[in-house]
């Protein structure tokens, strides 16, 4: 479906006529440049390359910087392809205009890491036992994770301790708020993955 590469600003609050608050999320979206038109005889399939945020010409490879230049436009930071576009150009730039108040769309964005967590932290585990009558140490252990005989191994996909978070996660079914197509934003409902300034993609 066709979408934009947006960062996300942050939370806020929008009030509505009878005094309802609603806590939303402000993302800063497009203008998305169109880099490149994958078509089915080249590439084997029909999408839209979009590029979004600036980068450093320093740190842009020769290859990407041809790229780019073909665009006619300056090395990105976030390359991301879509479908659902038509009548596009290389070089055309793609705005907050695409979107409409009241409709829904998914965004996906990597979550905030929390390092190597336990698993109460991680899983929602009780923890084991009683704080008291000897315990020592056992309160957030994770207890058994099998048998010594038979099968004498840990099952695939064990909830156990691991690293939390850092992962891409989509939420489905965002109600677009208000789109201010002057300063690119687009205000959605409640929250979305990822900490302020991170990239998000938003779809229809």
């Amino acid at each position: 479906m066709p979408g934009l590469i947006g960062r996300k600003v942050g939370m806020t609050s929008i009030y509505s006529a009878e005094g309802k608050a609603t806590p939303c999320t402000v993302i800063e979206a497009g203008p998305c440049v169109v880099t490149q038109l994958k078509t089915v005889d080249r590439d084997g399939y029909e999408a839209v390359q979009l590029g979004f945020g600036e980068r450093k010409e320093k740190n842009t490879p020769n290859a990407l910087k041809g790229h780019f230049k073909k665009a006619n436009t300056s090395p990105k930071r976030k390359l991301v392809e879509f479908d659902g576009f038509d009548g596009l150009n290389i070089g055309d730039a793609v705005g907050v205009d695409i979107f409409s108040e009241g409709e829904f769309v998914n965004i996906s964005g990597t979550s905030k890491g929390k390092g190597f967590q336990g698993v109460v932290k991680r899983h929602g585990f009780g923890g084991v036992g009683q704080a008291t009558h000897g315990q020592h140490n056992r309160l957030r252990a994770p207890g058994s994770i099998g048998a010594a005989s038979y099968p004498a191994r840990v099952f695939k996909g064990m909830r156990m301790a691991g690293q939390t978070g850092n992962k891409t996660v989509t939420i489905e079914n965002l109600q677009v708020l208000k789109v201010l197509t002057d300063k690119n934003l687009v205000v959605v409902k409640g929250s979305i993955p990822g900490a302020k300034g991170s990239t998000v993609i938003i779809e229809k």
